[in-house]
Formats: structure tokens, sequence, C-alpha cells
């Protein structure tokens, strides 16, 4: 159907607004962190707030008030969450994956590789589209702990590397 009534699309104009508005501030009180993509927790409370937005705008059965009432609890348990992870290695174990090391130094990491379920073909594109046209220029891949990939140039060794909480990296845990 195109079209119930006129009710219908103000409900949605004036909830829209008011629950968009809400989420706004809530995220802006939380602060930057809650919105990050840091890893898998991150990327959840975040499609979870987009669901629910879509679900208070569109459905006439979650009143505006109920939705801001989600919005609060993601949020708060995002920034719980969070804060809990900081303070405790426990948590942070349970919560955050380790960023793996998968090239290193011109040697793809077979074992690293199966265990992440990634295919040489799939590193070899992930070099390319980091602009690198020969393996030989990459020192490191890095599957990081949100699921993104991070290329390395091959370099001289930095007097502070950034491998050192990398799975497999050299001196690593």
């Amino acid at each position: 159907m195109f079209f119930d009534d006129w009710a219908g699309l103000v409900r949605v104009l004036v909830v829209g607004a008011l629950a968009y508005t809400a989420m706004l501030v809530m995220l802006r009180v939380s602060g930057k962190r809650t919105l990050s993509k840091l890893n898998a927790f991150d990327l959840i409370v975040t499609v979870a707030l987009g669901s629910t937005l879509a679900t208070v705008l569109l459905s006439k059965d979650v009143p505006l008030v109920e939705g801001m009432l989600a919005f609060a609890v993601l949020i708060f348990a995002q920034y719980l969450i969070t804060a809990l992870s900081v303070r405790s290695s426990a948590v942070r174990g349970l919560v955050k994956s380790e960023p793996r090391l998968l090239f290193y130094q011109g040697k793809m990491l077979d074992d690293a590789l199966r265990h992440e379920r990634v295919t040489k073909n799939e590193l070899l594109a992930v070099a390319r589209s980091s602009g690198y046209a020969d393996m030989a220029q990459v020192g490191a891949v890095i599957l990081e702990t949100d699921g993104s990939f991070n290329v390395l140039a091959l370099t001289d060794t930095p007097a502070n590397p950034t491998l050192k909480d990398v799975r497999g990296a050299p001196d690593s845990h």
C-alpha cells in the first residue's frame, strides 16, 4: 500500500524528529566512544540503535517514550561495558578480540589466516585497496578488533612499534 492516511505521515514526522533529537542528545552526552567502531560490541550497539530508531519511527505499537528508554538502555550498556573493560582485563577479554597479524615482512602467516578465515586472495585484495602493487612493499597486514584491515609499509624497525598488542607479532604476548 502506498498511503494509509495523513495521521500516519504526521506521526512519522513528529516522532521521527523527536526520536532523532533525543538520540542525538543522548549520544552527545554519552561521548564519542559510544559510536566508535573499535570492536564487535560497538558494532552491535550501533546497529541496535539504528534498529530501535527505525522501530520507533515506523511502528505505531512503540510509543516515543519507550523508544527513548531503549536508546538510554543501549547507550548506558555501552558506557558500562566500555568503562568496565578499561578497568578490568577479564571484562576486556570477554568483550574485545585481539588484533591479529596475517602477513609479516614478506610472509603470509598461514595459521593466522586459517584461524581468522581469511584467504590469501583476500589479503592481496586488502593490500591492493591500500595502494600496494607489490607485497614486497608491505611490512605487515593486521586484522583489527573491529574486523577492518590495516596495511603497514615495509620500513626500518621503528623506535616505537605499533605491533606491540598484535597477536602473532614479534615480541607480542
